[in-house]
C-alpha cells in the first residue's frame, strides 16, 4: 500500500492520511476514501479541473511529465495555478510515490 498525506489549504484544518493501492490515480484514492477537498467532477477523464493539487517540488520531481491535456486543463483551476499545481487524475500512484505529499486548493469551484 501507498501512503499519501493531503493537507488543506488553511493550515488550522487536519490534513489527511489515507492508504492506496499501487496503480490507482491519487483522485480515484481520495474518492473511494471520501475525503473531502478533491470533487473529481468528471471521474478521471480530464475534462474538468476539479481535481487540481499541489505538489511540493521534492515529490514533484518524482512524477511523469505533464501531458499538454492537463498542463491546458490547468488553465481552468478554480484557484490561482501554482508552481506545482497537477490534476490529482492523472497522477498515477507506484511504490516510488510511497509518502506523497499535496496540498488540496481553498476550493474546487
Amino acid at each position: 500500500m501507498i501512503t499519501i498525506h493531503l493537507h488543506p489549504h488553511n493550515p488550522a484544518q487536519a490534513a489527511h492520511t489515507l492508504q492506496a493501492a499501487p496503480g490507482q490515480s491519487l483522485m480515484q484514492a481520495a474518492v473511494d476514501a471520501n475525503l473531502p477537498g478533491i470533487q473529481a467532477d468528471c471521474g478521471g477523464l480530464l475534462t474538468c479541473a476539479t481535481c487540481h493539487v499541489v505538489v511540493p517540488g521534492d515529490w514533484l520531481a518524482k512524477l511523469p511529465a505533464m501531458t499538454g491535456d492537463e498542463d491546458g486543463m490547468l488553465a481552468f483551476t478554480a484557484q490561482t495555478r501554482e508552481p506545482g499545481s497537477r490534476l490529482s487524475c492523472q497522477i498515477m500512484l507506484t511504490p516510488e510515490l510511497d509518502g506523497l505529499q499535496v496540498t488540496l486548493p481553498a476550493s474546487q469551484y
